[in-house]
């Protein structure tokens, strides 16, 4: 035999005996199937126990709320709905912070709640909560300015309503304000009302002065406010506005002087009016001041007050009169005279009307309208 022959080995020699594949034993593969049960039954716990849960907070959210008496709340700019809840549940008004928040950011309103107070009834639900900050109807508070009021007097309500927030903005020009019934929601600044007034004033004197009858001897917005003015404080009475606008528009045509009242008394004691109790005398309609129209000539060099409306509308259409003079009837209203003459008469009228009310003294003060 060849050497090489004898140094080779056969194939059954050389390799060993061939590893057959391992296959799972019963125990790993019941183990497997154990964890496979245990992870779907925990699976399905916390479904049903999500399903629970929601449903629960849900109910909670929808169910009446815990008010047994109407509340109100105030939602403030830029709070954040984790301070709008908190601020509920320490009201009373809903039973739980996290529920609210949880349900607000479902419902997708998280940010659609609006700044404002809130009037809830009792009951009111979390949900009913939600659905009335997202409206935006809070309450709304109003102030009302009389007609005929000075700028002080408007600037003394203003600043004792509770309800504004803010400082007052320095006193415009009088007759700029508009006399009216402003609503509000609380927070509102006291500038920002003032804002309003002034521009629903002038929006108004332009409205009116641009539509006024024709050849009336006031030439400028200011005059016509001026007067307007004086109207206002000559009578409360809507109907007479237009007779009382006619005698002075009557007088400035003649070139009388107006010798109204309130001109004097606004020439002495200003936008604060008369002191309570202080009885006028010859000496106050006798006072050297611009505003005095028993001294000067025409107008004064501006308003004496706001006019509302039905003032500035009865400057610019007047009644068509003779009259001249008109004095207080008794009765809350006025008597006309064209005459001097008549005008006394309609003087003693009043006056024993007076004396019969028992009001001599009342009657003595109107000496002043008894022109000499």
């Amino acid at each position: 035999m060849s050497d090489v022959t004898k140094g080779t080995m056969t194939p059954t020699q050389s390799e060993g005996p061939k590893r057959g594949r391992r296959t799972p034993s019963r125990r790993s593969r019941g183990a497997v199937v154990v964890f496979l049960n245990f992870f779907f039954s925990l699976l399905v716990i916390a479904v049903l126990g999500g399903a629970a849960a929601f449903y629960w907070g849900k109910f909670q959210f929808e169910r009446r709320g815990p008010l047994t008496q109407e509340a109100t709340f105030m939602v403030s700019r830029g709070g954040g709905l984790s301070s709008i809840a908190d601020g509920l549940e320490a009201a009373g008004i809903v039973s739980n912070a996290l529920i609210f928040q949880a349900g607000v950011r479902m419902s997708g309103a998280a940010g659609q709640l609006k700044a404002g107070e809130y009037a809830f009834a009792p009951g009111t639900s979390m949900q009913g909560v939600m659905e009335k900050l997202e409206s935006g109807r809070s309450i709304m508070h109003s102030v009302t300015i009389p007609e005929g009021w000075t700028v002080a007097q408007i600037y003394a309500r203003l600043e004792g309503d509770e309800t504004l927030v803010g400082n007052l903005p320095p006193m415009p020009a009088e007759g700029t304000l508009l006399p009216e019934t402003y609503t509000f929601t609380r927070g509102t600044s006291r500038g920002e009302i003032v804002s309003q007034m002034a521009a629903a004033q002038a929006r108004l004197v332009d409205e009116i002065w641009a539509g006024r009858t024709e050849g009336l001897p006031v030439e400028t917005k200011d005059e016509f406010v001026t007067l307007a003015s004086i109207v206002e404080r000559e009578t409360g009475v809507d109907a007479e506005r237009p007779h009382v606008a006619s005698v002075f528009v009557n007088r400035l045509r003649q070139g009388m002087r107006l010798q109204s009242d309130p001109t004097f008394i606004y020439g002495i004691w200003g936008g604060a009016g008369k002191p309570s109790g202080e009885p006028l005398r010859r000496s106050h309609i006798q006072s050297n001041t611009p505003y005095n129209t028993y001294v000067i000539n025409g107008l004064p060099p501006g308003p004496i007050a706001n006019p509302g409306r039905a003032a500035l509308e009865a400057v610019a259409h007047p009644l068509d009169t003779d009259d001249l003079y008109f004095v207080a009837d008794g009765t809350g209203g006025h008597a006309f005279a064209p005459s001097l003459a008549e005008h006394n008469r309609n003087v003693a009228r009043y006056r024993e009307v007076m004396r019969q009310q028992g009001a001599a003294d009342a009657a003595a003060a109107e000496d002043a309208d008894l022109v000499e």
